[in-house]
């Protein structure tokens, strides 16, 4: 019976990957919850011992000694104590074995309760802290359930939880599938230890290559800092302090082996990795790979830095969406600001020139004075021979030249004596010469109130005569028929 009941004891913390003695303090907690309900008051201290090598029961009552006992459960006189325990003083506690022949059947259902109890949070405590020391660490689990807003990983005694928020947008995962996550933190809760993971920490890509570089992992090689951008691209700078190792050759392994296990166990995320170097100048120039940097210009005080690119290689250098050089930021923790070096020129042009411009300027402007105003009167008089010019220059505009008054003169043909004949013109006949020069014009100013004759008013009034048909009888009056 008893070696059963050690026997049990012994596969309980198998099952439960508890330590023996771990579950023999659980199995004593039960059966003294369970002696006190049963055959002691609830006021009772009660002990239950259990001998590992035998797997006897023994139950003991405790009480305190004092001179004259007011509960006789829980006190006992002085000189009773000193016949369980010599060297017993008042104060002392005093354990008195009251082990109960046998327990009822509630008593046992109290039993199991408690000890299942027990187990559960010995458990959690045991899971606890075995994952509370590896935060940080890289553990490998397996794809347990899949929620719309978090994935539950098997990792063997408990299962993490990896929420949204740390997935990579670009992975498709399936239930079965092995994954490598990144231990993020270890919350106690009432249902039991909370194990959140992570698949986008930079901790992950720094705990893959412990994995699979030696010399990163025995801190021959230091990486100095990571920059991520889970699923895409990374950047990784690494160092170190012994001659004769290349840090980035390191990493990158013959052919590229060791690199290109951390990229497939990434699902193809890029990574650049650069070597770190305590001029911050260097650092952003190779930060910048794999564009090529003609110069550098640090601002400590507000921690910016501009960097000066060739024209054919301005794409490159800030990348796709602006990703190559968003990723160097991130990585020296400084703002970088990257122009051309055609962008470069003309702002230095500019600024020279503003510089001489600032140099020429006289050291004072002199104060303009203001011009006294003009009297009435004057200007009065000056308005009036304006108005007199204006005048003359209209009357000379008016009259025709001699050369025109010619060329317009009408050629009459012969009349009987003391009679004139009658003129016929035509507008097709008369012809208005133009001018030799066009400076020769006479200027005309247009006065209010003064009309303003046009060009074709040249003096003479063309009248059109209407024409009439005349009959044979008429011809031949006129022939003299």
């Amino acid at each position: 019976m008893k070696s059963d009941f050690m026997l049990a004891i012994t596969q309980l913390s198998a099952e439960k990957n508890l330590p023996r003695e771990t579950v023999l303090e659980a199995v004593e907690a039960a059966l003294a919850s369970a002696y006190k309900k049963n055959n002691f008051s609830p006021n009772q201290d009660i002990l239950v011992k259990i001998n590992p090598g035998t797997g006897g029961i023994k139950v003991w009552v405790q009480k305190t000694v004092v001179e004259t006992p007011s509960d006789p459960r829980r006190e006992i006189t002085l000189d009773e104590a000193l016949r369980l325990k010599p060297d017993a003083q008042l104060g002392d506690i005093v354990d008195i074995e009251a082990t109960p022949h046998n327990a009822g059947r509630i008593a046992a259902q109290t039993a199991k309760q408690v000890i299942l109890q027990r187990l559960h949070e010995a458990e959690h405590s045991a899971i606890f802290e075995e994952f509370a020391d590896k935060q940080g660490d890289i553990v490998t689990g397996m794809v347990r359930r899949i929620e719309p807003r978090q994935l539950f990983i098997d990792l063997g005694r408990t299962e993490a939880i990896l929420p949204a928020a740390e997935q990579v947008h670009n992975e498709r995962y399936r239930v079965g599938q092995r994954l490598k996550v990144c231990l993020l933190e270890v919350i106690q809760t009432n249902r039991g230890p909370r194990v959140l993971v992570s698949r986008s920490h930079p901790n992950l890509l720094r705990r893959l290559f412990e994995l699979e570089v030696p010399e990163v992992l025995n801190g021959t090689v230091e990486i100095k800092a990571i920059a991520r951008e889970a699923g895409y691209r990374s950047k990784v700078a690494v160092t170190t302090q012994q001659e004769g190792i290349d840090p980035v050759g390191c990493c990158v392994g013959l052919r590229g082996i060791r690199i290109q296990n951390i990229v497939n166990e990434l699902s193809g995320e890029k990574i650049d990795v650069i070597m770190w170097s305590p001029d911050k100048s260097v650092f952003i120039t190779n930060a910048l790979s794999p564009a090529h940097v003609v110069n550098v210009a640090m601002n400590e005080e507000e921690e910016t830095a501009t960097v000066v690119v060739p024209d054919n290689q301005l794409s490159l250098a800030i990348g796709k969406e602006g990703q190559n050089v968003r990723l160097a930021a991130k990585l020296i923790s400084l703002r970088i600001d990257i122009k051309s070096a055609s962008e470069a020129e003309e702002e230095a042009k500019a600024l020279a020139s503003e510089a001489v411009a600032e140099e020429e300027l006289p050291g004072e402007i002199p104060e303009i004075e203001e011009a006294e105003p003009v009297p009435a009167e004057i200007e009065a008089s000056v308005a009036a021979d304006e108005e007199a010019e204006e005048v003359e220059e209209i009357e000379e505009a008016e009259e025709l030249p001699a050369s025109e008054s010619e060329v317009l003169t009408p050629v009459s043909a012969e009349a009987p004596p003391g009679e004139e004949k009658a003129e016929i013109r035509f507008a097709e006949d008369i012809s208005i010469p133009t001018p030799a020069k066009a400076g020769t014009k006479a200027k005309k100013k247009k006065k209010k109130g003064v009309p303003v004759k046009t060009a074709a008013e040249d003096g003479i009034k063309i009248k059109k005569r209407r024409r009439v048909s005349q009959s044979p009888e008429d011809y031949e009056e006129d022939e003299g028929y």
